[in-house]
């Protein structure tokens, strides 16, 4: 009966190279492994090494540089620093036999097991899985993200989700940090990527608006002008036509109670028009999400103050 290894076991430590640079101290030779370089002579240790060769994940500057694990993120509850157990394969690419995948099979089910520590953490990981799936399909970025995930930990700590759905809470939090860095978005484009209705989703912001004071700026007309040129494949020359047609639809004081998204698309179609661009009315409210009567509407004030 064979007690060998089924493969042979190696280590870093034990691979010696050579240098050309003789030892500073005695002029001897000098080795380096793995671990340290060390003259053969007089044993003195001029640098010590990692073991580790891969890529720097967090490098300042050559002499600043630390070996660390992945980055930090507010978009896990453990904040990234779960264990990960893999299956099929070792870390040298050899394909593991049946006994040890169904070893590995039984400890992924424990750790699953484990994972939650209470109650409040299995909640704010079912939370944070939504901002990530709702903020993927909005194509946020990861700032935007991250500080989402931070305003509903903050909302769970402060006992905001007690009664409500985690869901609702998850979109309403979503909607805040878009709102906070002047995104785009409207709360009737959040909330169909819920799996709540919208009122649900709006009472939500409301708790944290109120609640925690979240710093939203009033929603500016141009924010949308961009997106929407965007979605409907409009011209630079035409995009900034519409944007000058909301300021002077706002120096004119036309747009007090008007629906943001809806009115910039009515400026598009405008500039679109004057530059006998191809957009139609029904183009332009389908992508503000508005009817075609409230294009017309929209559009009629704004030949007002052109002519």
């Amino acid at each position: 009966m064979t007690t060998s290894e089924p493969y042979e076991r190696t280590f870093d430590e034990d691979v010696q190279r050579g240098t050309t640079e003789p030892c500073p101290e005695c002029g001897g030779s000098v080795r380096t492994n793995a671990v340290e370089t060390v003259c053969t002579e007089c044993g003195l240790i001029i640098d010590e090494q990692s073991i580790d060769r891969g890529p720097e994940w967090h490098r300042d500057d050559a002499e600043t540089a630390k070996r660390t694990g992945a980055p930090l993120t507010p978009a896990r509850h453990d904040r990234g620093l779960s264990t990960v157990i893999g299956s099929g394969q070792d870390a040298r690419g050899t394909a593991l036999s049946s006994e040890k995948r169904r070893r590995l099979a039984r400890m992924r089910r424990e750790q699953s097991r484990g994972r939650w520590r209470s109650t409040k953490e299995r909640n704010l990981g079912h939370g944070l899985t939504e901002i990530r799936r709702i903020a993927s399909a909005l194509g946020l970025a990861d700032s935007v993200r991250d500080q989402a995930c931070q305003l509903f930990r903050t909302a769970q700590n402060e006992r905001l989700l007690k009664g409500r759905s985690i869901e609702a809470m998850a979109a309403a939090s979503v909607f805040g940090a878009c709102r906070c860095n002047g995104e785009s978005w409207l709360i009737d484009d959040v909330a169909p990527m819920a799996q709540v209705g919208q009122n649900r989703v709006e009472n939500a912001y409301t708790v944290l608006n109120e609640e925690l004071g979240l710093p939203t700026p009033p929603v500016s007309l141009d924010q949308f002008v961009p997106r929407l040129a965007s979605d409907l494949g409009c011209t630079d020359v035409v995009r900034r036509r519409a944007e000058e047609l909301v300021v002077q639809a706002v120096d004119a004081g036309i747009t007090t109670g008007v629906h943001p998204s809806g009115f910039a698309a009515a400026c598009l179609y405008m500039a679109a028009c004057v530059h006998d661009a191809p957009l139609t009315q029904a183009d332009a409210a389908a992508a503000a999400g508005v009817t075609v009567e409230t294009i017309r509407s929209h559009r009629d004030r704004l030949l007002s103050i052109v002519e």
